[in-house]
């Protein structure tokens, strides 16, 4: 009996001792965790009552110009593709591809053995006409002196029915000397036609050029015409002056005007740039690419350029009246343009703005801030209209600006 009681009371004192153990534990633990509440809820109020430290940069008028880089290419000033007026072959040619020719000059040498019978034919015609003429005008001759004789007869001498007999002979014999007149005329008409055709057996260079495809050679047949069963003998272009076609997009149209200045180069000559101007404009823009074509004129006596070109053109774009911001300081809030402006308060501003042109590294703003305003670069979510932050001027205007801390 004295060894259960002993147990029991071991017991007892083991039961206190853990329920002391886990009291002060909990009382430990219960201490620590109100000192952390305390020192997060010290922390908190210290950041709450920092001002988050933003990176600004001032706003700049924009250049008086900016150059706009877009890709285009060059024209011939004429092309024209060469098609025989006559049928026949080729006896020979003269120019070949590459040839640099005078207006005038002989390409080509057609031989037109049909056309040449056509001309002679044509010119036995008229001579058989001719001489049918001569003998009309004999008859009418003939008819005119037997009217005169019989006209100037005494009365009763002859009867007027003879003597009207023979003023009908004399008006039939002139008739007969204009139809064969007529016919002459007729004739002659055919034998200036042959003749004028016989001309087109050279082929020759409508002006001055560069003969840039040759498809014929001795012997071929050709036909007259420029059908789709006809082959042309060349084609040739005019490279002095050059056109330069450029497709300006929507946003940079409304500054092409005719006059501007233009720069054009070509990555297969890159120790040259050629000035230029526009020239003309389309003065619309195409529902299909939303660009507006613009033509610059290039001068190009050497050849230097030549037609199908790939180049670079460089506009020297106004910039009257715009203010230039980097990139980096663009914001978008429900789709609209936005940037945040610290005032000299250092409180901030949230404007809208519009954008004129977009360079890449750099936006042309036409309105919603202007020059002097400081703009914050990398807008984080941390800043807030009418917030107090802590400018620090960022000196370099590049892109490359660092993020802000959050």
């Amino acid at each position: 009996m004295d060894k259960k009681s002993d147990t029991g009371r071991k017991l007892k004192i083991f039961a206190a001792t853990v329920a002391a153990v886990l009291l002060v534990g909990f009382f430990i633990v219960h201490h620590q965790k109100s000192r952390e509440e305390g020192n997060l809820e010290s922390a908190t109020s210290k950041t709450a009552s920092t001002r988050p430290i933003v990176n600004v940069i001032m706003v700049k008028n924009s250049p008086s110009s900016l150059p706009l880089t877009l890709p285009g290419e060059t024209a011939a000033w004429y092309e024209s593709v060469i098609y025989s007026r006559v049928d026949g072959y080729v006896a020979r040619w003269n120019a070949d591809i590459g040839d640099h020719v005078q207006k005038g000059q002989i390409l080509a040498t057609i031989e037109t053995p049909d056309l040449d019978a056509q001309l002679a034919a044509a010119q036995a015609k008229l001579k058989a006409s001719q001489a049918v003429v001569v003998a009309r005008r004999a008859d009418a001759e003939f008819a005119k002196t037997t009217y005169q004789r019989w006209r100037d007869s005494p009365k009763g001498v002859v009867s007027e029915q003879e003597r009207e007999a023979k003023k009908a002979g004399y008006d039939s014999a002139v008739a007969h000397v204009n139809e064969a007149q007529a016919q002459t005329g007729l004739d002659q008409a055919h034998v200036e036609q042959y003749t004028a055709m016989t001309q087109f057996k050279q082929v020759r260079a409508p002006y001055a050029g560069t003969i840039t495809r040759r498809r014929i050679d001795i012997g071929n047949l050709v036909t007259s015409g420029s059908n789709a069963s006809t082959t042309p003998l060349y084609t040739m272009v005019q490279d002095d002056p050059i056109r330069v076609f450029v497709d300006v997009p929507q946003s940079a149209a409304g500054d092409m005007q005719v006059g501007t200045p233009v720069q054009i180069s070509a990555s297969n000559i890159p120790d040259r740039v050629f000035d230029g101007k526009v020239t003309r404009t389309a003065s619309a823009i195409s529902s299909q690419t939303r660009t507006m074509r613009c033509e610059i004129d290039i001068p190009n006596p050497d050849h230097a350029l030549v037609p199908g070109l790939y180049i670079n053109a460089i506009f020297n774009v106004p910039t009257a009246g715009l203010v230039q911001i980097p990139a980096a300081a663009l914001v978008s809030r429900s789709g609209v343009p936005q940037v945040a402006i610290v005032d000299k308060n250092d409180k901030v501003n949230f404007r809208n703005v519009t954008i004129v042109r977009d360079n890449g590294k750099v936006l042309d703003i036409g309105s919603g801030t202007s020059s002097g305003d400081r703009v914050i670069l990398n807008v984080g979510s941390q800043i807030s209209e009418g917030g107090t932050v802590e400018a620090r001027e960022f000196k370099d205007d590049s892109t490359n600006a660092p993020a802000q801390k959050q």
